[in-house]
């Protein structure tokens, strides 16, 4: 039923069905469109934001499609949450921590929350490759962010079900591909606007953040992209241009070692992100 791919970091080279990651798509707009008919504040535009996401990265599975069409597609999302967040009190202030609450005006919508879709969905998908790292890593993200707000009803289903994918994947029985990656990455940007929690999403997606500066610094400046190479069991790298790269540095680890290592990473920078929040 669907298309298998080349799991590039096993020694076997076996193929295993890609592209699962419709089944969240579908089943979280399911979900979400019936909370939309019994009035759930937030769940209609959370819904078509996962559905772009969804058709973005079936069409990037589909026909590979270049990194400044990525790059900059998901701001269309943008514009349900800008309508959305309209009708939430102090709609245009975002918290910092340094200023306090700063009211942005009219640059919250045509600015921060373009940035904010952007560069969530796009760090989401950049962190990928491994078997569990695409999926375990927005998981936990995910329950971050529903722990840290109060409309986490929103995101129950979808983290039930993405779950149960990073289960499958992390056993090396599925991929999610690009329709998965993109679809949980700008959940997370578009719950975070939605619940005014712009906070937990940028402090628990640091390890994204640091991935992608790496992998944009190594091609923009120097011409070079991330590479794993495969003995036996053990992956290592000869440089240090993405977040597993630095990790494998002259340093071999089973792929679900790194997997559960850069895992750790984001646990923990979620787990800071609840401790912002309580305090």
């Amino acid at each position: 039923m669907f298309p298998k791919a080349v799991d590039q970091h096993k020694p076997n080279h076996r193929l295993v069905p890609n592209g699962l990651g419709v089944i969240y798509v579908i089943t979280s707009a399911a979900y979400l469109f019936l909370l939309h008919y019994f009035d759930a504040a937030g769940a209609l535009p959370l819904a078509g934001c996962i559905l772009f996401g969804g058709f973005m990265g079936l069409v990037d599975d589909w026909v590979d499609l270049r990194w400044r069409y990525k790059a900059f597609l998901p701001i269309f999302a943008s514009l349900p949450l800008a309508v959305q967040r309209e009708a939430i009190p102090e709609a245009t202030k975002m918290a910092t921590y340094i200023f306090g609450k700063i009211d942005f005006g009219i640059y919250f919508y045509i600015i921060i929350i373009p940035i904010i879709v952007t560069a969530t969905t796009n760090t989401v998908n950049q962190l990928g490759g491994l078997n569990g790292l695409e999926t375990i890593c927005p998981s936990v993200v995910m329950i971050g962010l529903v722990i840290t707000s109060n409309v986490g009803i929103l995101l129950f289903f979808p983290l039930l079900i993405y779950l149960v994918l990073a289960f499958l994947n992390f056993s090396g029985k599925i991929f999610v591909g690009n329709t998965g990656t993109f679809a949980v990455g700008i959940t997370l940007a578009s719950y975070a606007i939605i619940a005014n929690n712009e906070q937990t999403l940028l402090i628990s997606i640091l390890p994204f953040i640091l991935n992608s500066s790496l992998i944009l610094v190594n091609v923009f400046f120097f011409r070079r992209t991330a590479r794993l190479v495969v003995e036996g069991a053990k992956l290592h790298s000869e440089s240090r241009r993405s977040l597993v790269t630095l990790i494998t540095y002259r340093k071999p680890l089973t792929e679900r070692t790194l997997v559960s290592l850069v895992s750790l990473l984001v646990a923990l920078s979620t787990l800071a992100a609840v401790a912002v929040w309580l305090l």
